[in-house]
């Protein structure tokens, strides 16, 4: 009997979930000695790790499929921003609306909303790409899936903590929110690389988890004394590699060294 052919998600789709991943990674990398107390420090750091971990294997699936001279480090270090994938929101800085040149102390609470807000979103995603047609993929989901129910659960304790804290740790808890949920509305728009592994059985439209999404966002914030943000407004595409300002800047800092000695053996 010939063996069944397994089907293959859409590179575009699989660059997609691993840019998120790996973009995401690289800003909670940013506290790794900067972090309030020793202990978050080393959380956001493993949880850094663990978004970067996702990327790669994701990384090593497209390059399968790519073939040639394509490997996890060409995809992750030698594209230009253009050519990246990621939701906008996991690109922003630590802080709130500044030009990409402009400096400022990073803010936890802006951290902490955005871990949240993204991993409330993963953990639904990945559940459902458990399912997922690409079996390669259903076997990342699975383990990512772990991962992200940890990160889920570390930032919202911390919403909870900060929200239903002190007046001042309320009042940046909130403006965090108020500042990231406009970009949310990215979650929902399906972009073609979505629409096409959706169809194929092989990947998931997010607007599918975005009733569990909106629970979970609702029930956290009220538990935290924090009321839930308006989304409305300017509706980024970075699914569609239409970027913010700041990605340019992150991609210099991660890429810098690799750039300067490629093909130097580690």
């Amino acid at each position: 009997m010939a063996a069944v052919a397994t089907r293959v998600a859409p590179v575009d789709y699989l660059l997609q979930l691993a840019d998120t991943c790996l973009v995401l990674g690289q800003r909670n990398a940013e506290w790794c000695g900067h972090g309030p107390v020793l202990e978050e420090d080393i959380a956001l750091a493993n949880i850094s790790l663990d978004l970067i971990g996702q990327a790669r294997l994701l990384y090593q699936h497209v390059a399968a499929q790519i073939g040639g001279d394509a490997t996890e480090d060409t995809l992750a270090y030698f594209r230009d921003a253009h050519e990246f994938r990621n939701l906008t929101i996991v690109e922003l800085p630590h802080h709130g609306p500044l030009a990409g040149t402009a400096t400022a102390d990073r803010d936890y609470a802006t951290t902490i909303a955005r871990n949240f807000l993204c991993s409330a979103l993963m953990v639904p995603l990945w559940q459902a790409l458990q399912s997922s047609a690409d079996e390669q993929l259903a076997a990342i989901a699975a383990k990512s899936l772990k991962e992200s129910l940890y990160h889920l659960r570390h930032a919202r304790d911390w919403v909870v903590r900060l929200g239903d804290g002190t007046d001042e740790s309320q009042r940046r808890m909130q403006e965090a929110f108020d500042h990231l949920m406009p970009y949310t509305q990215e979650f929902w728009i399906a972009s073609p690389q979505e629409q096409h592994a959706a169809a194929d059985g092989t990947g998931v439209a997010l607007s599918t988890v975005r009733a569990a999404w909106e629970d979970e966002v609702a029930q956290t914030l009220r538990e935290a004394t924090l009321r839930v943000s308006d989304a409305r407004g300017h509706v980024s595409g970075g699914k569609n590699r239409l970027h913010s300002e700041h990605l340019s800047y992150l991609l210099n800092e991660m890429q810098g060294l690799a750039r300067q000695h490629p093909g130097a053996q580690w």
